[in-house]
């Protein structure tokens, strides 16, 4: 399971974030996780709640943002969503595909006190 170690990751740069910026307590925290980054929502919330426990994280939420995996056409510039790992373009039917999103992990915000 992954999703913990990736959990404890994003809690140590949480944690200094927090540091830098004097922020005491954390209420919430905001990621945006891309459909091809083999993280599961909701073992990822599960794994947040267990190494929240006891810390002075406790009490905080995880808000997730899913982003599903994109493509924009090289040949008419056409943008879309990627379903079913289809690599045409759906309007020329180009397979010239730059995948655009689908790859994010990242921490978008917190807040707290």
């Amino acid at each position: 399971m992954h999703e913990m170690s990736i959990t404890r990751s994003m809690l140590e740069i949480t944690a200094a974030q927090m540091e830098a910026n004097g922020i005491h307590s954390l209420k919430k925290l905001k990621v945006r996780i891309g459909e091809l980054t083999a993280v599961e929502p909701d073992v990822l919330r599960f794994c947040f709640d267990i190494a929240i426990k006891g810390t002075p994280f406790e009490g905080a939420a995880l808000e997730i943002e899913e982003v599903p995996l994109g493509g924009k056409c090289r040949i008419c510039a056409t943008e879309f969503k990627i379903t079913a790992f289809e690599n045409r373009c759906p309007k020329c039917g180009s397979n010239e595909i730059e995948r655009t999103s689908g790859h994010e992990l990242d921490i978008i915000s917190l807040e707290g006190d």
